[in-house]
């Protein structure tokens, strides 16, 4: 939902422009390389996602990649996508305000709140002719971004909202040591699980052009 910046990372901020340096954070989500809590989650490479009774975890899917995911629990349910960043800069408050014009734009409203994780859009979105609460989470972190996406229940209802704030709170995000350009999506795979029924279905139907990801925009894995 925003645009990706085009240099490469050494070229990340420009001479005379400053930017606002990484908060250090004194709890989740996590970076891999810190000390974190050691709870169930589903490891999808570039993020580990953690899981509980009655959740269900979809993975969106942009053309043959895994970019985000999405974590469904009772009416409620928190989209995340993990980004690179600078490495001495946060880019939520940019992020922040091209989502405020874009929604702006799209016929939507949307104002800033003060939350949990720090400065965050409640927005109002026109959807198939329905409005619909939404809340826009950011998260700086060494050399990466994460976006939390909030729809459903837990957008109104706080105890709802605890859930899946907590859900955000114990991710981990593997970033990875590999050149990316800021703004760049951390490229996410399935769980081995997964990948192993994957090759097991596809030993057993015949055809050479097997695409596990060609019924739909979304692999659902219910734990």
């Amino acid at each position: 939902m925003f645009r990706r910046r085009r240099n490469a990372e050494a070229e990340e901020t420009a001479p005379g422009v400053e930017e606002a340096p990484v908060p250090v954070r004194e709890s989740g989500p996590w970076d891999a390389d810190e000390a974190h809590p050691d709870i169930e989650r589903v490891d999808l490479g570039g993020m580990k996602l953690p899981i509980g009774p009655g959740f269900e975890v979809q993975l969106n899917v942009a053309g043959d990649q895994i970019v985000g995911a999405v974590v469904l629990v009772d009416e409620s349910a928190l989209q995340v996508h993990a980004f690179a960043a600078p490495k001495k800069t946060g880019i939520w408050d940019e992020v922040r305000a091209e989502l405020a014009r874009e929604l702006t734009a799209a016929g939507g409203s949307c104002e800033q709140s003060e939350g949990p994780f720090g400065p965050e859009l409640a927005a109002r979105i026109n959807q198939d002719g329905t409005v619909q609460p939404v809340r826009f989470i950011g998260v700086d972190g060494p050399r990466w971004f994460l976006r939390g996406v909030i729809t459903g229940r837990a957008v109104v209802d706080a105890e709802a909202a605890k859930v899946l704030e907590e859900v955000l709170r114990d991710i981990v995000v593997v970033r990875g040591d590999q050149p990316m350009a800021p703004k760049e999506p951390i490229e996410l795979r399935l769980p081995a699980e997964a990948r192993q029924a994957v090759e097991q279905q596809a030993g057993q139907e015949e055809g050479p052009d097997l695409n596990p990801f060609q019924r739909g925009p979304e692999i659902t894995e219910t734990r």
